[in-house]
């Protein structure tokens, strides 16, 4: 048995004694960010269905935020976004050690709880001269904020996580190479070193993570964007979970709103070529997602002022928005 399993056994131990894709390009309007391709295909395994009763039972509870349930956040929102809907953002591009602080601030000031990137938006700030990913550029880019306090916001839970990269897993994206799972921990690792408690993320899906012998100790949650073409929400969720599960990983959950959409809410999208989603397609697929206890937060892609403001959306969001407040509290570190 793993240190984190045994660790995660003990807590939950603790608990009960007390009773207790694709994505397409950013918009203009938003800051600097980088484009996801779908996760790989979930194993096929028979992993627990949605809402199974025994989930929760398995979930390590997030003691940090005293926020109800879930956030409920989209990529690139700014703080002025943030209201009783929308109680979170993840952000990278604007990020600088000169800033943080206000971001942060403002964003505790709205209740929200946010993920941050610290290596900047886009790729081009990690890569080396063949397009290949430089950990190095990478350390360079993040121990700049090493003397910045992020101790009070990570101990009470707005910092959700630190980003550490995009799809690791598409070759075409880092120069003909995956950036291998040995990288990824080594990435974590030093975040670690740096801000020991503060939870680290990758945005990959877990059921790409768990395809590795690769025990992850410094890693901590894999990343589950849905999309209409990964097929049925509540299989496909629930697959990525179990993958999760055995790897000892927590998971960020979220939709892909502007470019997963069926077809049905005739949105063109920001890709040539798709749509955004309906209303519809936000309330059931982010109902899919939320049946699962284990996920640890929901992130839409991406902010955009317009779909945001439309009537069937705004009413759409405030629905999965409602069902994540009331969501357990689930960390994710697990």
């Amino acid at each position: 048995m793993t240190v984190r399993a045994l660790a995660a056994g003990l807590l939950l131990a603790t608990l009960v004694g007390c009773a207790d894709d694709r994505v397409g390009p950013t918009p203009a309007s938003a800051p600097e960010s980088a484009p996801e391709s779908a996760p790989e295909s979930p194993p096929a395994s028979t992993p627990a269905q949605p809402g199974d009763p025994g989930a929760a039972s398995l979930a390590v509870l997030d003691n940090r935020s005293s926020l109800p349930g879930l956030v409920f956040g989209s990529m690139n929102m700014p703080n002025s976004a943030l209201n009783a809907v929308h109680t979170g953002w993840m952000q990278g591009g604007p990020l600088d050690p000169s800033n943080i602080l206000s971001y942060l601030s403002g964003a505790r000031a709205r209740g929200g709880r946010v993920v941050i990137k610290l290596c900047k938006g886009r790729d081009d700030y990690v890569k080396n001269a063949d397009g290949t990913f430089s950990l190095s550029k990478w350390e360079a880019l993040v121990a700049r904020y090493r003397n910045v306090n992020l101790g009070p916001y990570i101990n009470d839970g707005t910092i959700l996580g630190h980003y550490l990269i995009d799809e690791p897993h598409r070759a075409s994206r880092w120069g003909g190479k995956i950036i291998p799972p040995a990288t990824l921990e080594a990435m974590a690792k030093y975040s670690k070193q740096l801000w020991p408690g503060m939870t680290t993320m990758v945005r990959v899906a877990p059921s790409w993570l768990a395809g590795f012998s690769t025990t992850y100790t410094y890693v901590d949650a894999g990343w589950a964007q849905y999309a209409s073409g990964k097929g049925d929400a509540g299989a496909w969720i629930a697959a990525e979970v179990a993958a999760a599960k055995r790897k000892g990983l927590g998971l960020v959950v979220g939709l892909n709103v502007l470019d997963g959409g069926d077809g049905s809410s005739r949105i063109a999208g920001l890709t040539r070529g798709d749509y955004a989603m309906s209303a519809s397609e936000i309330r059931s697929y982010g109902s899919a997602l939320l049946a699962q206890s284990y996920g640890c937060g929901f992130f839409n892609w991406t902010y955009d002022p317009g779909y945001y403001g439309r009537t069937d959306i705004k009413s759409a969001m405030a629905a999965v928005s409602t069902t994540a407040r009331s969501h357990a509290r689930t960390s994710c570190r697990q």
